[in-house]
């Protein structure tokens, strides 16, 4: 592993990840799915290391991507914003981890270096089988699976054609990598601030010929275009002279429901198995930027 990838909190989540502690021999080891909330509470429980869980994020970026990227450990293919989101070591791993401190150590290790790049294939493999596939005007992407991405794939084949045909798309994000997607260029352009995805919807498209700008929200469980959100993306893009498009997109007509009251007057609605209309939520134009009082 480089030298990051040595620190003390990659070595606790290796430990939590194999169920090992000063009391667990290694060949105890075992390799159950958990979350990385899991991993902090058995560190600070087992180890008296007090891990905050707002450090969550930290382990992500510095220990469960690298190790998931090297092989050694691999997750249960879940969408990583469903709270049945899980990892665990390879079988690979487990049975080297397993073998630590006996006779055997030495040649097992060696013969995982040997096999290391297959296995990185094996993995990589494995995880390319549920990405969801999306062609963004002249690209083609790769999702990670879930309804949130099911949604956005929607959105791109379905409700762009119908309603935003002319336009390009300039910003998509992913349930596993929010910088999946994004014309900087563009962006920058009309104004767009693009150090703030954090406040930007899941998807926006741009309309270069009516200039107007779709921000267009992919909601399966939270985050619809509320009133705090038309004003939190007014803030953001108040360089930003394009008429402003708010849609909601929803998967369907019963989560729609749940939300309604939730939801901000003079913006959009389209539910993606009935799509071939949009809802409007008030006001005297159909499908246009919002007026500002």
């Amino acid at each position: 592993m480089p030298k990051r990838q040595q620190a003390d909190i990659c070595a606790y989540t290796l430990l939590a990840l194999s169920g090992v502690s000063e009391k667990t021999g290694w060949s105890n080891a075992t390799n159950e799915f958990i979350r990385i909330h899991d991993v902090i509470v058995y560190t600070n429980d087992r180890f008296g290391i007090a891990y905050a869980e707002n450090s969550r994020e930290t382990f992500r970026k510095q220990a469960m991507h690298p190790f998931r990227t090297a092989a050694v450990i691999e997750d249960n293919g879940k969408a990583t914003n469903s709270p049945d989101y899980r990892y665990r070591l390879t079988p690979e791993t487990l049975a080297l981890i397993q073998c630590f401190s006996t006779e055997r150590w030495d040649s097992e290790l060696d013969e995982f270096k040997l096999t290391h790049d297959s296995l990185e294939i094996k993995y990589a493999s494995k995880k390319a089988v549920t990405k969801i596939p999306v062609s963004l005007d002249d690209k083609e992407l790769s999702l990670s699976i879930g309804k949130h991405n099911d949604l956005q794939k929607a959105i791109i084949d379905e409700f762009k054609p119908r309603f935003a045909s002319n336009s390009i798309v300039l910003y998509l994000g992913d349930t596993a990598n929010k910088y999946l997607y994004q014309d900087v260029a563009c962006l920058e352009k009309i104004g767009v601030e693009i150090t703030l995805h954090d406040k930007l919807t899941d998807i926006i498209f741009y309309d270069e010929e009516k200039d107007w700008i779709f921000f267009i929200e992919a909601v399966t469980s939270v985050g619809p275009i509320s009133p705090k959100r038309v004003i939190e993306i007014d803030e953001i893009t108040k360089e930003c002279t394009s008429g402003k498009v708010f849609v909601t997109a929803f998967p369907d007509g019963k989560t729609f429901k749940k939300f309604y009251e939730e939801m901000a007057w003079e913006t959009e609605v389209w539910i993606a198995d009935n799509p071939d209309h949009l809802i409007h939520l008030n006001g005297d134009r159909f499908l246009g930027p919002r007026k500002t009082v």
